[in-house]
């Protein structure tokens, strides 16, 4: 079979790669040059089964007709496009343009949904990456050497009803608690960013002084949708997720077990355990 690959940035890309040539399927790459790291070229250079084109984040016609030309019927998206790319300096062709005028809202799902239907429609099914990743799910429980404390489990459960209410509505699926409190949710920025921003935060008010009552470890709460559709959007976490928690000094992570993916996990098991970072999968209640 031949898959379609719709590549964003970091290492999901590849990692998709690898197991669907393991598979036994021939990859055809939409490399997308404003996201793709360029060692998709090597890649591809390196294995006749693997096809790459390069195009804009505003060319879906050239998707489409790129992906027919193939005889590509199934794709899947995996890595990141940042949100922010989406709506700021593309310039969209006629097909997308007319698409993102019809959207109600243009949050994630709205655009992803609707990207997926015009594939659908010409021909080319998006399936779930999770079909050639299962072994990267979480598995629910404690999976590191120490498990949350007291208070990381308070932080928990509170930023777990903050973070399905944000992720309900689309905005983020990444919340940062410290002592039952709202430090930072996740935007348009993702995930390490808005872990990133929470530790200035807080270091910016330890050093004015201003958080005695905040002055502890910071919690990291990472949901799945309440409706999460497994073709796109879904949560991923790994190496550099656990070094943007060391530089904002937190010291725990919760996750949501059998929806979330996680890269090089000995990697970031090592990682964790080394600073003493707790990681926890929670079954979706």
């Amino acid at each position: 079979m031949k898959l379609g690959l719709i590549a964003g940035n970091g290492r999901f890309p590849f990692l998709l790669l690898s197991a669907a040539r393991a598979h036994g399927d021939q990859v055809v790459v939409a490399a997308i040059k404003e996201e793709t790291d360029p060692e998709m070229i090597a890649v591809a250079a390196a294995d006749p089964g693997v096809t790459v084109f390069w195009l804009s984040l505003g060319e879906l016609s050239k998707l489409i007709q790129s992906f027919q030309a193939e005889g590509v019927s199934k794709a899947v998206m995996a890595g990141q496009v940042k949100h922010k790319q989406i709506f700021s300096s593309i310039r969209p062709d006629w097909r997308l343009a007319k698409m993102l005028l019809s959207l109600r809202t243009r949050n994630t799902d709205m655009l992803l949904g609707a990207i997926a239907k015009i594939l659908k429609d010409e021909g080319i099914e998006l399936v779930s990456s999770t079909a050639y990743l299962e072994p990267l799910l979480a598995r629910a429980g404690v999976l590191t050497e120490r498990a949350p404390s007291e208070e990381e489990l308070k932080d928990i459960r509170y930023g777990r009803s903050v973070a399905l209410a944000i992720a309900g509505f689309d905005i983020g699926q990444t919340v940062v608690v410290a002592g039952q409190a709202c430090v930072a949710v996740e935007a348009m920025e993702g995930t390490d960013a808005a872990i990133e921003r929470a530790g200035r935060l807080m270091e910016s008010m330890a050093e004015g002084g201003e958080a005695s009552t905040l002055r502890r470890d910071l919690t990291i709460v990472k949901v799945a949708k309440p409706r999460q559709d497994m073709r796109f959007d879904v949560p991923v976490i790994g190496v550099q997720t656990i070094n943007a928690m060391q530089e904002a000094r937190a010291t725990c992570l919760a996750i949501e077990a059998g929806r979330t993916l996680i890269f090089d996990p000995d990697t970031v098991r090592s990682l964790a355990d080394a600073a003493s970072i707790a990681i926890v999968a929670i079954e979706e209640a």
